[in-house]
């Protein structure tokens, strides 16, 4: 006891019965008590107080935040509580809210946001309003007009357009004395080419020479749009044709002055006459009919005329008081771009403002550039162009597309912040339309969830559960299995070209594809330059086809893409790559099954045979059509209805078996099946054969 004296020293005397109270705080046995016990010091607050009064402390529990909102969803409280929907049903159970017109769409009133927090056990706290900070624009813009006192006189920019083969190339080569169109693929023009010419009065012009096949529309536009006047050419033996008409109208959409070459008058069964009246349909009224539009006869070939079409388009720009201004930064448009080999990415363009020159710092779409080289038409190294002028220009980070305007900055870090800026807003316009598709494809959910909803509205809650979870589990009982090949065929499709423009006018076709129900066609990658081995390990992955145009495959790329079996095709003329798009797509088809009728017969009569110990019916006919082949299928028809289909087990001509059975014989011919024949019913003798499918995309040319 002495132990426990010492222990509760301090406190007071402990008897008996307190150690019996206290008996389970001792650690260690009394002597003399008949109880083990566990001792602890009672800590003395309030002198008189009995231990068994000590306050107890209540923990406080942290109780779950919601962050609501106004007018929030059903679905977005629940996603807000970590919850899901059935739960924000039940906690509205017992209220007066009609939970048989809740949705997961269905909006919330304030007080019932309230209520479900309140009964889940949790408290809410009101949504920040969090303000977006507006970026500030860092784009670059072209200059306001120039002042009058600087202007100077330009070249005019004439692009020259018609249809495919009228002569156009060959007409800019009397120009300029050159051989280009001996060097185009299929003696078409594929590529825009910009060339300065100085007529020998010394005057300069600058041409454009589009492409005239249906397939580089996109370009003729292009080139409409940077000129000052257009040349349309048409041969006065072939008259207006389709892209006649069709540059006619990228003239009048950009609002440019046309001059109407005649070509190929040389020819015997030429008729520019009728040329001309052709294009008064088209409202191009020519001088010879009171209109302003000058019409040359000439000869490209020969070189006739010439020399008049070049003083009607030296004095037409003189009448339009052609003027630019060279000063101040740069304004320029793409015309067309490319990778070189050993200049990297190289793009052809019209300067319109300003002087370029050698470490300029340019901006076009969302690449910048600074000028490293510049070369003209012939590849000659060039200091400066001003206004009008063609110019090849090699520096560019990334290669532009075609048809962008090139806006010269002050410096480096300008350029960088204008196509971050540009790559900022392209991506804000693709999120709102990614935000589009995504609330179009919502609202379709949730008709069709309301459509499903319909037939069980008159249903309660826990009935409605009910019958969803046996729909649910009968779907997924009648679930088919998962198929390892995909049903729909599909050619993936890997797109190269020399220019921008080529790959846009190819693009622009495979945009015309219809065909997606017998074959899907997919564009993986597409690009510019030679073929790489990044395109064939495109092809391997998806399992494509390589298309290349204008391009060149080396050795290597060749014998790896044999080696894993990849196809690589490339083309020089555009209408044979599409060609040979066609009949790819067309291989991929299964075959087609023909049916040919071979014989008609009509059954006259209906008798037993026994053959062996079985009784066999044979059907009387007579050939009325053709004849009747024993390898070959039969059909019996009764009213036009088919009864039976297959092959037959015997054929007899009198008690002869016989193969063949021609127009005006009878036989008796009989099946494996009881079938039932009758007088007047029709046996029809038919072959099977299976042809190549064709696809059905029609590009246009």
């Amino acid at each position: 006891m002495n132990r426990v004296t010492a222990l509760i020293s301090g406190v007071r005397l402990i008897t008996r019965t307190d150690l019996t109270q206290v008996a389970s705080y001792f650690p260690f046995t009394v002597p003399g008590l008949p109880l083990t016990c566990h001792l602890a010091r009672f800590l003395a607050t309030k002198q008189g107080k009995s231990p068994n009064n000590v306050q107890k402390v209540k923990r406080n529990l942290d109780k779950q935040e919601v962050e609501i909102m106004q007018r929030m969803t059903v679905s977005a409280l629940a996603q807000a509580m970590n919850k899901d929907f059935d739960h924000i049903f039940e906690a509205l159970l017992n209220t007066s809210m009609d939970l048989d017109s809740l949705e997961p769409q269905s909006i919330l009133e304030e007080k019932w946001i309230k209520e479900v927090v309140k009964r889940s056990g949790m408290k809410f706290k009101w949504a920040k309003l969090v303000e977006s900070k507006e970026r500030e624009n860092k784009d670059t813009q072209r200059r306001p007009p120039p002042d009058t006192s600087v202007l100077v006189s330009r070249p005019p920019v004439v692009t020259i357009m018609g249809h495919v083969d009228h002569g156009k190339t060959t007409l800019l080569d009397s120009l300029r004395k050159s051989q280009v169109a001996a060097g185009e693929a299929g003696g078409i023009t594929q590529h825009i080419g910009a060339f300065l010419v100085q007529l020998p009065s010394g005057e300069k012009i600058t041409f454009l020479d589009t492409p005239g096949h249906a397939a580089f529309s996109s370009m003729r536009a292009r080139g409409a749009l940077v000129t000052d006047i257009v040349i349309l050419v048409v041969a006065a033996d072939d008259g207006v044709m389709k892209q006649t008409i069709e540059s006619i109208l990228h003239a009048k959409k950009a609002h440019v002055p046309i001059i109407v070459a005649v070509n190929k008058c040389d020819k015997p069964q030429a008729d520019p006459a009728r040329v001309k009246q052709e294009l008064l349909a088209h409202d191009v009224v020519c001088e010879e009919y009171g209109g302003e539009v000058q019409a040359i006869h000439m000869s490209a070939l020969k070189g006739d005329n010439l020399l008049e079409l070049a003083e009607a388009t030296v004095t037409l720009a003189e009448m339009m008081e052609l003027r630019g201004d060279p000063t101040g930064l740069v304004e320029a448009t793409v015309i067309e771009s490319r990778t070189d080999k050993g200049k990297g990415p190289v793009t052809t363009a019209i300067v319109q403002r300003g002087t370029l020159k050698k470490g300029c710092i340019l901006v076009a779409g969302k690449t910048w550039a600074k000028v490293r080289f510049m070369f003209d038409e012939n590849n000659c190294t060039m200091k400066e162009a001003g206004p009008s002028n063609a110019v090849e220009i090699v520096g560019w980070k990334e290669l532009p597309s075609a048809g962008e305007e090139i806006l010269e900055v002050e410096s480096e870090k300008r350029a960088r912040e204008v196509v971050e800026w540009r790559c900022y807003q392209d991506e804000q316009d693709k999120q709102k339309e990614d935000l589009q598709a995504i609330e179009v494809k919502q609202q379709e959910h949730l008709e069709s969830y309301k459509k499903d909803r319909e037939p069980l509205a008159h249903l309660s809650w826990r009935q409605r559960k009910s019958a969803l979870y046996k729909a649910n589990r009968k779907l997924m009982a009648m679930r088919p299995s998962e198929k390892v090949e995909p049903q729909e065929l599909s050619l993936p499709l890997i797109v190269k070209g020399d220019v921008d423009g080529s790959v846009e006018a190819i693009l622009n076709i495979l945009d015309s594809y219809d065909a997606h129900d017998q074959c899907q066609l997919e564009v993986v990658h597409f690009g510019i330059g030679d073929v790489s081995e990044n395109d064939l390990n495109l092809a391997e992955t998806f399992s494509g086809t390589i298309y290349g145009f204008n391009v060149g495959v080396n050795k290597s790329i060749q014998q790896v893409a044999i080696k894993k079996g990849i196809a690589i095709k490339t083309h020089k003329v555009i209408y044979k790559l599409i060609d040979d798009l066609k009949e790819e797509l067309s291989r991929k088809l299964p075959p087609c099954t023909v049916e040919n009728v071979i014989g008609e017969a009509s059954v006259l009569a209906m008798f037993d045979v026994t053959v062996g110990k079985k009784k066999v019916t044979v059907a009387g006919c007579r050939v009325q059509k053709g004849q009747l082949d024993r390898k070959m299928k039969f059909r019996l028809l009764r009213r036009q209805n088919i009864i039976w289909e297959g092959s037959l087990t015997a054929l007899k001509h009198h008690k002869d078996d016989v193969q063949v059975v021609k127009t005006g014989m009878e036989c008796g011919l009989s099946v494996a099946q009881d079938i039932e024949f009758k007088p007047g019913d029709e046996v029809v003798c038919f072959e099977e054969t299976e042809t190549p499918q064709l696809i059905s995309w029609d590009p246009g040319f």
